[in-house]
């Protein structure tokens, strides 16, 4: 399995797809699938029979799952950028590779 670089609470902006431009917080993180489920982007309409929740049924808009390939860590400026690791002290810290800060 590989080391995913995007974590749940991070920024991102979509690179690529049908969503390309918007940008959220990742809310969940789908390691088994290399996805993570972004809020607010690629909104897909879900039927829901009525239940004891939601009494009224009918068409919800709910987030799907996107490719990790399709998403870019946000810098604190709100420019796009990679991730890269380092270690400071004793601990490993993520940093921007484009303003070399630490995320």
């Amino acid at each position: 399995m590989t080391k995913l670089k995007i974590k749940s609470g991070d920024t991102v902006r979509v690179i690529a797809g049908d969503n390309k431009g918007q940008e959220g917080t990742v809310q969940k993180v789908l390691k088994d699938k290399n996805k993570a489920i972004v809020e607010g982007v690629n909104l897909v309409s879900k039927h829901q029979k009525p239940s004891a929740t939601n009494p009224q049924g009918g068409i919800v808009k709910q987030e799907a799952p996107i490719h990790i390939s399709n998403l870019s860590l946000l810098t604190a400026k709100g420019e796009t950028t990679r991730v890269g690791y380092r270690i400071e002290g004793d601990k490993k810290v993520r940093f921007s590779k484009k303003s070399n800060e630490v995320i």
